[in-house]
């Protein structure tokens, strides 16, 4: 069977769709790693440096660490199959990491979700001394290791990957370790204002910059676009993100067309949002993030995943993506984003670490940041805006609808620490 046959026996979106729209742009400094079948061969991940692999199916890869006993460390994985691959809504990886006695220091899984189109996926993994665990203590080796998850359904291809790994120092003095018991939860009221135009990035490295405000940019079916906001401590993130309304005589439902995810400055995701798509009616319904407390150091004792991931400044990530099946009722697009970012409060001083990250100036908002920001920034970016690319729809009167129940289906998190 051709490849187009079976994408449509498959429920899947057409390859020349996605093939346009999707490449996902690796760091230009990223080095080649090659990943293990076992722990014995595993190849060393540097921190602050950035890598490209590849995971093939029905394998687990590994890849080594050098840790020393006091820092945090934080690894991201970033999986991005072939464009025109079938997927399930489970399909994902996982992503975890170990000592050197098999010990579970952290794991957890990101999924495709309910619209099974092919776009950048990131989880990550950690070795903390803050909060400490029973195990995973000490100076020594680690392992980062990662695995497909799903069914035996989806395309059989190679993934590739963009690993990174950021180390975070120990603070001067100890803090509490008492997460907030109190912040502002309430729904975030959308800034509003005239637009500025701002495309964003097609990676993490690329990732365009944004401050508070209102930005517009074009997304195509299939597509992801990534933006990047300085926030400082004490400050409270918001966004929104907004599909134009399409005319015509296209019709149809595309389940979660529209995603959008924030992530933190290690690549953590923290919070995230769906959007379906109705082309009966015309009405617009924007994905908007659930509020997420203001950045503290203690957030990281709390169990919620938008409360511990809110647990240090720096550059945070809206990743947008537009599902490939948006093309087959609606169209090729581009289409019109707005997206609307919000940033409360005053920026304080931070909790006073021991030393540098590394890369340094990963947990701080300097002032060249904060210009890029109220300039609108470059489409390239230290914090990340995953703008979701819902893309291809066509003549026709849409509306989003959201989906809250595939939020919770799409991504499955085990947490360790």
């Amino acid at each position: 069977m051709s490849w187009p046959a079976a994408a449509a026996a498959a429920g899947t979106p057409s390859a020349n769709v996605s093939s346009a729209a999707s490449s996902y742009a690796f760091a230009e400094d990223a080095q080649p790693v090659g990943g293990a079948k076992g722990p014995k061969d595993a190849e060393r991940l540097e921190a602050g440096k950035t890598y490209r692999s590849s995971l093939p199916r029905d394998a687990k890869v590994y890849y080594r660490l050098d840790l020393e006993a006091a820092s945090n460390a934080y690894v991201s994985v970033t999986a991005v199959p072939r464009a025109g691959s079938t997927l399930s809504i489970i399909d994902g990886i996982s992503v975890s990491v170990t000592d050197d006695d098999n010990h579970s220091c952290s794991n957890e899984r990101a999924r495709f979700g309910a619209a099974r189109s092919p776009h950048p996926i990131t989880a990550w993994g950690a070795r903390t001394t803050a909060p400490p665990k029973p195990v995973c203590r000490g100076a020594g080796i680690y392992y980062v290791v990662v695995e497909r998850t799903g069914t035996a359904d989806s395309s059989p291809g190679a993934w590739d990957l963009e690993l990174t790994t950021t180390t975070e120092p120990p603070l001067k003095q100890a803090a509490s370790t008492s997460p907030p018991t109190v912040w502002n939860s309430a729904s975030p009221t959308p800034v509003s204002g005239a637009a500025k135009h701002r495309q964003g990035g097609a990676g993490f490295s690329r990732a365009a910059t944004v401050g508070p405000g209102v930005w517009r940019a074009d997304i195509s079916p299939g597509q992801t676009l990534f933006y990047k906001v300085p926030v400082g401590w004490g400050q409270q993130p918001s966004a929104t993100a907004e599909l134009s309304s399409v005319s015509g005589t296209g019709h149809g439902y595309a389940v979660d067309a529209l995603a959008l995810t924030l992530y933190n400055p290690v690549r953590a995701d923290v919070e995230d949002a769906n959007v379906g798509y109705d082309g009966y009616d015309g009405r617009q319904k924007p994905a908007s993030l659930a509020a997420v407390p203001a950045v503290d150091y203690t957030n990281r004792y709390a169990i919620p995943d938008k409360v511990n991931g809110m647990r240090f400044a720096g550059s945070y990530f809206l990743v947008v993506h537009l599902a490939a099946g948006v093309a087959d009722k609606f169209g090729d697009g581009p289409f019109g984003l707005t997206l609307r970012v919000g940033v409360e409060g005053a920026a304080q001083e931070g909790p006073g670490y021991a030393g540098q990250s590394v890369p340094g100036n990963v947990f701080e908002v300097t002032a060249q940041d904060r210009g890029a920001a109220g300039e609108g920034g470059a489409a390239h970016a230290d914090a990340t805006m995953k703008a979701v690319a819902v893309g291809g729809i066509g003549a026709g009167t849409v509306v989003l609808v959201v989906l809250g129940v595939w939020t919770a289906t799409a991504r499955r998190r085990a947490r360790a620490w």
